[in-house]
């Protein structure tokens, strides 16, 4: 009885060799070919199940998301059976941070399809996620959440903060990607950032707004 083929299992072979090869060379010098050697299957193969290079580097993509979620996911999980807003929010984006080298190899490669896509047109028409803008769109509901429940100053604007938060959170990880800011720099710059935005009691928020300034703070 011939073995029953599981088509998904070698699709994820070859999504994770191109992660290997990807993350060591670059998105931009990967060929169908290299990746074929490193997942040890033919480029027949390869081409069977993706057609085009542009398919493969999309699907790899999706699959590197999925590892992405799983990492946000595992540190929501250390962090207690209800996070809240600020926790999963600061989940996220540390989890987004070149760190190590799963983290940095998502940095990389995130940015590259990104790069690459303006002047790729084969590249620009694979969609680069299905709903791109999930991040800022669940990042606001958790900001608003948590203004809801008095533990967010209710003066700013939650979509721009998520906005802000994301790009942030993109810039400092290139900066650590090429060396010009370390890794603690970018997660206090980060969570520094976070308690402007987020109270520690529902009664901080108001507060704060009411504070008279010490007579050696301007006021102007």
């Amino acid at each position: 009885m011939p073995r029953r083929v599981d088509h998904e299992e070698r699709r994820t072979r070859i999504a994770e060799a191109l992660i290997r090869v990807a993350g060591r060379r670059g998105l931009h010098s990967v060929g169908m070919r290299d990746v074929a050697t490193e997942a040890g299957v033919s480029l027949r193969l390869v081409q069977y199940y993706f057609r085009t290079k542009e398919r493969l580097l999309f699907h790899g993509l999706r699959h590197l998301t999925d590892r992405f979620t799983a990492r946000v996911d595992a540190r929501l999980a250390a962090a207690g059976p209800a996070p809240g807003p600020r926790a999963t929010i600061e989940a996220l984006l540390l989890a987004s941070l070149p760190v190590d080298e799963e983290s940095r190899t998502f940095h990389l490669l995130y940015s590259s399809y990104s790069i690459l896509s303006v002047t790729d047109g084969a590249l620009a028409a694979q969609p680069f996620i299905d709903q791109p803008d999930s991040a800022e769109h669940a990042l606001t509901a958790l900001i608003k959440q948590a203004q809801e429940a008095g533990l967010a100053d209710p003066a700013v604007d939650a979509r721009i903060e998520a906005i802000s938060l994301l790009a942030m959170a993109a810039t400092m990880g290139t900066g650590i990607l090429v060396g010009r800011r370390g890794p603690r720099s970018a997660i206090a710059i980060l969570r520094r950032h976070l308690d402007r935005v987020f109270t520690t009691s529902p009664h901080a928020s108001a507060t704060r707004r009411h504070r008279t300034p010490p007579r050696n703070e301007s006021t102007t």
